[in-house]
Order: structure tokens, then C-alpha cells, then sequence
């Protein structure tokens, strides 16, 4: 599974190993040392998966992603040394797909980047069936999201999340299935992982994010996306 991989990190010692982990297991990588310098790249190279640390001169990891985000879907892996929870659910509410805390293993590190390559692969080949749940469209073939027939940006780990629950409109699924479909078993995620990706998708997907509709909460058990757009809950 050979990618384009875009590493930003300061620390130049810790660059370079993690450069020679990936080009070990056969990517192809470049390697920058500030957050502008990521961005730059990423508008010339258009990678398929970014390592960013957060804690960088010029432009912060956190800000990197902000803009990142804005104008791509790109996998993000954001490297964070901030142990608290609260510190790194920012990443994901910013975009950020998954995130490792220092100190780290490397084996770990490439665990979750094939992790986070083959899900973005998975998204983007063999499934030409478009799930539908009322006025929102997932088209996992193309990786797109429509609601209401206009078209919307998603992370890969909202549109995993988005399209786990259009696969089976109605359905409830707890945080635990959720976190199953977009990040697999690890103890760096918790379940409010989940809430903060149903916030930003209300945000695209819903007429008034704060009185959901469509993606509505089951209070103590998880959330569905309801084919009719009307729910019953207000989230």
C-alpha cells in the first residue's frame, strides 16, 4: 500500500524517524519542519496522508489542520505531546482523523497510518452504491456527501462515521460501533471521540445543527440518521 505521506515535525531527529519507518514500509514521504511549510506542500504535492505534529513554529499543528481542512479531505494524523482529553479532542473538532501522544512507538505510529490508509483506500474503491437516508446522499465510491443535492466536505472520519450510519438508515449505533468503524480498537480513543465528529457533521448535514433532525441522539444508547429527516430528539 504504497502513499504519498507528508510528515510535519520540528524536532528534526524524531523527522527523520519516522521519514525512514514509512520509506521502510514503502512510501514515499516528505518531510517539513513548520506549519506554514506543511500547508505549502500540501497545496503543491496534494499527499494522501499528513503526519503533523501539533507544537510547531511559524504556524501551529492545530492551525495547520484549521487550514488544512478547509480545503481538503487528506487523512490527518496529528502527534500531540497534550495528554489531556480535552487538549485532544481540539484535533478532531478542528479535523484531525486520529492522533497518537508522545511518547510513542513507532510500530505504533505505522500501525495507525496503515490503519488510516486503508480505510481512505477502502472509501475510494469497489463501492459503487449510493446510501441514501432521506435528504442525505453518501456516495462511497466517490467519497461525497450531498444533502438536499448540494455537496458537502467531510473528513475521512466523518464520512466513515456518515457512512456506517446511511448503510443502515434508522438504525441506532452505539459510540462503541461507531468508534469500531472509523478508528478500530485503541486506548488512545474514547467514546466522546464520536460526539465531537456528530457535532461537526450537524453542522453540514443538519437545517439547525442545535435542533438536529437527521442525525439525532438516542439518549444512553447512541445516535442514527434518520431516513425521513424528521426526528424525534433533539440531540
Amino acid at each position: 500500500m504504497c502513499a504519498h505521506v507528508l510528515v510535519a515535525e520540528d524536532d528534526v531527529n524524531q523527522a527523520d524517524l519516522i521519514r525512514r519507518y514509512l520509506e521502510h514500509e514503502g512510501h514515499f514521504v516528505r518531510v517539513v519542519h513548520d506549519g506554514r511549510a506543511v500547508v505549502e506542500e500540501h497545496h503543491r504535492e496534494r499527499p494522501d496522508l499528513v503526519v503533523l505534529d501539533v507544537m510547531m513554529p511559524v504556524m501551529s499543528g492545530l492551525e495547520a489542520c484549521r487550514t488544512l481542512r478547509a480545503e481538503s479531505d487528506v487523512a490527518v494524523l496529528m502527534l500531540t505531546a497534550r495528554s489531556t482529553e480535552e487538549d485532544l479532542l481540539t484535533g478532531l473538532d478542528l479535523g484531525a482523523d486520529d492522533y497518537v501522544t508522545k511518547p510513542y512507538s513507532p510500530r505504533e505510529l505505522m500501525a495507525r497510518v496503515r490503519t488510516l490508509l486503508r480505510r481512505s483506500r477502502r472509501d475510494s474503491e469497489g463501492r459503487d452504491r449510493v446510501l441514501r437516508a432521506g435528504p442525505v446522499a453518501v456516495d462511497p465510491s466517490r467519497h461525497a456527501v450531498r444533502v438536499d443535492g448540494a455537496p458537502v466536505e467531510c473528513t475521512p472520519a466523518e464520512f466513515q462515521l456518515l457512512a456506517a450510519l446511511a448503510a443502515q438508515p434508522g438504525r441506532v449505533l452505539t459510540r462503541a460501533q461507531l468508534l469500531e468503524y472509523i478508528h478500530g480498537m485503541s486506548r488512545f480513543i474514547t467514546e466522546r471521540t464520536i460526539d465531537v465528529h456528530v457535532k461537526n457533521l450537524r453542522k453540514k448535514l443538519e437545517p439547525d445543527p442545535r435542533r438536529p433532525v437527521r442525525l439525532v441522539t438516542v439518549y444512553g444508547v447512541g445516535y442514527k440518521l434518520v431516513g425521513t429527516g424528521h426526528g424525534t430528539s433533539p440531540g
